[in-house]
């Protein structure tokens, strides 16, 4: 176009319709530079909301601490001096990191030719780029910009210049590598801060302490992955953490991490944060983002604030009934200790709370209460478990979760045939389920044999009991059964005797053999067999005393016997629990 062997009429049209383009793509560029600066604006906004809203609750936090004079309050008044120690400790970090990023925005406008007085702010004057200066007393308060007033929005140069280098591929600014290391730390220290104090004398008479240790999560395919990384850092050795802290704590992290190194560009190189953000990023764009920025650190003081005070107060949730709340125990026996809490339980009835039930079952909501149902299957102590959500006065969500635990006994009543009480030798599994009424859990003791703790399925149920094994030689087995209640004592539940008897032989399966297919060899212990999981290998044997290998007959063996005739087999099997050959008889009849 312009050039080549086109006409001076050709140049000319070619050369008019690259002014338009330009034009065009001016205008177009006017209207994306103006949407960053009302975006970075937004930003802006949303972060004096979030310091204002940090600030609202770190005051009542203060007033609740002076006001609380009455002895009996001291206990609540040192746990507020320690979250305002902590809340202290917090805006020193995170000051330093706003502060940081407001020079590297001065930094970027003054490199760009931009006029300004940083100390001769004008609020909200359209004709002032600064709106507002430092304040010593507020140093967690971002400086208020107004990017409509920049003259040089579409600068490129500057922010790749002072923030990335020459190349996005590598890293070659000393400012944005320290933004990048600052933000990294400040994530560390502010989790680490918020999740590591002592909260004085429990009623255990212990010091509640936590402690919490994090590292660099810099990589992750996803926020799924990133969660169950930071899940297995939290609860990794040396890490005791408040369980009331934890959302709170994984929430604040996953807000400010991002992939250091990731995919960029339709040739999805594995470019550094710092160039997928400010890569030829225009002046307007690059301080959105640093903005941005502040706005993740704001949000995630925001959060910690909120959850010191919600350890300290329950202003933020209303509550207009009262109703006397009863819970304990769900097993009781004849003799044994009824353990009961009564206590009064305070509820809003226009906001119901909403439980979710792990594992499924029903629920019926009334009186700020719900009542959860839940058929009841297997047996010994069992967990059901949850989360329950009220809201706020503001309708923000609080969730909790809750467990409960419970014994399942069978029902009373037994029948028992002392003649039957067998147990049988020969390396079987004797299966023993025991049960004990009111107790959490049971064990046996065996004399005369051995117990191995295990489970199975049998028709679609699963059992949980033991593996008796008999001592080869023994003619009575005694089995001592225990169980303990849910305050860990034992009790003897009886001794019982156990008759030995040896194991059933198996018998050949089949009452023919083929001259022309000959026979398949195996063995059972019959359709009536009590017992299940047997498994049976037969290895081989003699038919009419002609020996042979492994489970097939051949037919020729029998092919010199007349049809009709019956001939005597003997097998040799092992099973599951017996190494050594057993051997089964039988007749067959010969057929063609």
């Amino acid at each position: 176009m312009a050039g080549g062997k086109e006409t001076p009429r050709q140049k000319m049209i070619g050369m008019m319709y690259l002014v338009l383009t330009a034009l065009l793509a001016l205008n177009v560029s006017k209207q994306v530079l103006e949407a960053f600066a009302a975006i970075e604006d937004n930003t802006q906004r949303s972060n004096e909301n979030l310091y204002i809203k940090g600030q609202e609750n770190l005051q009542a936090l203060s007033e609740e601490y002076l006001t609380l004079k009455d002895p009996k309050d001291m206990a609540k008044k040192a746990k507020i001096k320690t979250y305002l120690s902590i809340i202290e400790k917090l805006d020193k970090e995170t000051g330093k990191m706003i502060q940081s990023i407001d020079n590297i925005k001065y930094e970027l406008l003054a490199e760009a030719g931009e006029e300004f007085d940083k100390n001769s702010p004008k609020l909200k004057d359209k004709n002032f780029i600064i709106w507002s200066k430092f304040n010593a007393k507020e140093p967690v308060k971002p400086i208020r910009f107004n990017l409509f007033k920049v003259q040089n929005k579409d600068n490129f140069d500057v922010p790749m210049h002072a923030l990335v280098g020459s190349e996005i591929s590598k890293i070659t600014s000393k400012e944005g590598l320290k933004l990048w290391n600052d933000f990294k730390a400040l994530r560390k220290n502010m989790v680490q801060i918020a999740g590591t104090y002592s909260e004085g004398v429990g009623q255990d008479g212990k010091i509640k302490s936590w402690k919490l240790k994090v590292g660099d999560i810099n990589k992750f395919a996803d926020s799924k992955d990133l969660q169950s990384q930071l899940r297995k850092m939290i609860i990794s050795s040396g890490n005791n953490v408040n369980p009331e802290d934890t959302s709170t704590l994984q929430l604040v992290y996953e807000l400010m991490s991002k992939n250091e190194m990731d995919e960029y560009g339709e040739d999805k190189k594995i470019i550094h944060w710092l160039g997928r953000t400010f890569d030829h990023a225009p002046l307007v764009g690059a301080l959105a983002s640093l903005s941005s920025l502040q706005n993740d650190i704001l949000q995630a003081r925001e959060k910690l604030i909120d959850l010191l005070k919600r350890k300290v107060s329950t202003g933020e949730f209303s509550f207009n009934q009262i109703e006397a709340f009863v819970a304990g125990d769900a097993v009781v026996t004849n003799g044994g200790e009824l353990k009961i809490s009564v206590t009064m339980a305070a509820y809003d009835s226009d906001k119901n709370p909403t439980v979710i039930i792990n594992g499924g079952g029903n629920q019926e909501t009334g009186k700020g209460v719900v009542v959860v149902k839940k058929i009841a299957t297997g047996n010994g102590e069992q967990t059901i478990s949850g989360t329950v959500t009220i809201l706020s006065k503001s309708y923000i969500p609080y969730t909790k979760t809750w467990e409960h635990k419970y014994v399942i006994v069978a029902p009373q009543g037994s029948l028992s045939l002392p003649e039957m009480s067998v147990l049988y030798s020969s390396g079987w599994n004797n299966k023993i389920v025991p049960v004990v009424a009111g107790s959490v859990n049971s064990s046996i003791n065996v004399e005369g044999g051995k117990a191995t703790k295990t489970s199975w399925t049998m028709d679609g149920a699963k059992y949980d009991g033991y593996y008796v094994v008999v001592t080869q030689g023994v003619k009575n087995v005694f089995i001592t059964l225990t169980g303990k209640d849910k305050d860990g004592k034992s009790k003897n539940f009886g001794r019982f005797k156990y008759k030995v008897k040896p194991f059933p032989n198996a018998v050949v399966s089949g009452t023919t053999i083929s001259k022309s297919t000959g026979f398949i060899a195996n063995v059972s212990l019959g359709a009536d067999s009590p017992f299940t999981g047997l498994t049976f290998n037969v290895t081989g044997g003699t038919i009419d005393d002609i020996p042979f290998n492994g489970k097939v007959v051949p037919g020729s063996l029998v092919s010199k016997i007349r049809v009709g005739k019956k001939v005597p087999i003997e097998l040799f099997y092992t099973r599951n629990g017996v190494k050594s050959a057993i051997p089964a008889q039988g007749i067959l009849k010969v057929s063609n």
